[in-house]
């Protein structure tokens, strides 16, 4: 009878558990509302001296973080590159001088109420290894683990671990199957915390529609939301080579300004593309419907939900345009209950960047007013 007795209890409290978790990750969500991308600090250092000691206690400041609370974020996500602190086939071993500057840009951050999220933040070539080589991903579930467990005594309500940045898997099953190890790892290393995972390649919507949730129920699914990049990433001297050559292109999505903006593209292919941007009809409701299929599925999942990258790169853009798509993205967002990060502060950008911020080459960074005011914060 006792035995009948206990097998009902397991039957009846599994559930429940899994109920509590997922209950938990819920509610974390609300605690990441509105935040901002620390990017170039512990990740992007094209600098050829690298990640030194100058760089990793000096390029974000305690103004800076202050300067970010007093915006109106709520959490930063931390980008971090593993690659420095790897040691090969000792990855669970990681530098104490290195982790001691990232504990203390941790600390400043949460010393001024912020959440903080530790997100991973490799190079492509970090992420190919991982897409080829199953003994790479072996070192980098020791490394996680590490990484877990060293923060496994920091406030859960406050810190959180995201598996990994665009993996960049062509393979959605084949990362699947690495983030799952992944965040088991994570999971080895800290019992309590809530894990940010997303979909493959660059966890785009379309991304995260293709995935499944992980088993484990304290989890916060991520989606970036760049679209259209015609628009968001003109002028841009990466990725697509005709990104460079537009300038001025405006949002909503205009034929008029396609058409001026297609006649500077040399390129026949490439003219059609800027045509096509002026065709598609991007405003606030086409901006809706994509973000209303990544709010579905998380409905239908039952899972929280949250946009950790968008943005639109300022160099050549109009100010009021990028401020109209911040503003709708941001706005279809809320209405559908999910909290965002915005790419991102962009420290000594000098205004040629992402960011929400002016940042000169020398002195203190001011917030940029338009897109402060765009995001519904405080200037």
């Amino acid at each position: 009878m006792k035995k009948l007795i206990l097998f009902f209890f397991l039957i009846i409290t599994l559930p429940i558990t899994a109920e509590t978790n997922n209950s938990v990750a819920q509610r974390r969500a609300a605690h990441l509302r509105h935040g901002i991308n620390l990017s170039e600090w512990f990740a992007q250092v094209y600098d050829p001296k690298g990640y030194t000691k100058e760089h990793l206690i000096g390029w974000v400041t305690a103004d800076d973080i202050a300067l970010i609370k007093s915006m109106g974020f709520d959490h930063v996500r931390l980008s971090v590159n593993p690659e420095p602190m790897m040691r090969h086939n000792m990855a669970d071993h990681i530098p104490p001088d290195y982790l001691g500057y990232l504990d203390e840009a941790v600390k400043m951050i949460l010393d001024q109420g912020l959440a903080v999220i530790i997100d991973m933040h490799p190079e492509s070539e970090f992420k190919a290894k991982l897409v080829q080589q199953d003994n790479f991903v072996e070192q980098f579930s020791d490394f996680w683990r590490a990484i877990a467990q060293h923060y496994s005594t920091y406030d859960p309500e406050m810190v959180y671990f995201e598996v990994l940045n665009e993996p960049e898997f062509r393979d959605p099953y084949r990362w699947a199957g690495v983030q799952a190890k992944l965040a088991n790892s994570i999971r080895e290393g800290t019992p309590h915390h809530t894990i940010i995972a997303a979909g493959a390649n660059w966890s785009d919507v379309q991304d995260l529609l293709a995935m499944m949730p992980l088993a484990d129920k304290n989890v916060i699914y991520n989606f970036h939301f760049y679209d259209p990049h015609t628009f968001t990433h003109q002028g841009a001297t990466w990725g697509v080579n005709y990104w460079h050559f537009e300038n001025k292109l405006a949002y909503p999505a205009s034929m008029e300004t396609a058409e001026k903006v297609a006649a500077s593209e040399p390129d026949p292919v490439n003219r059609l593309a800027v045509l096509r941007y002026g065709l598609d009809h991007w405003d606030a409701h086409r901006i809706g419907v994509e973000i209303g299929q990544a709010s579905e599925w998380a409905k239908h999942w039952n899972v929280p939900l949250t946009c950790n990258e968008f943005g639109v790169y300022r160099k050549v853009s109009d100010p009021q345009d990028r401020a109209r798509w911040l503003h709708d993205l941001r706005t279809m967002l809320e209405q559908d209950g999910i909290g965002w990060n915005m790419w991102d502060f962009g420290a000594r950008d000098n205004g040629q960047g992402f960011g929400v911020v002016n940042g000169p080459k020398e002195g203190p960074n001011t917030s940029d007013e338009i897109t402060v005011e765009a995001l519904g914060l405080k200037h």
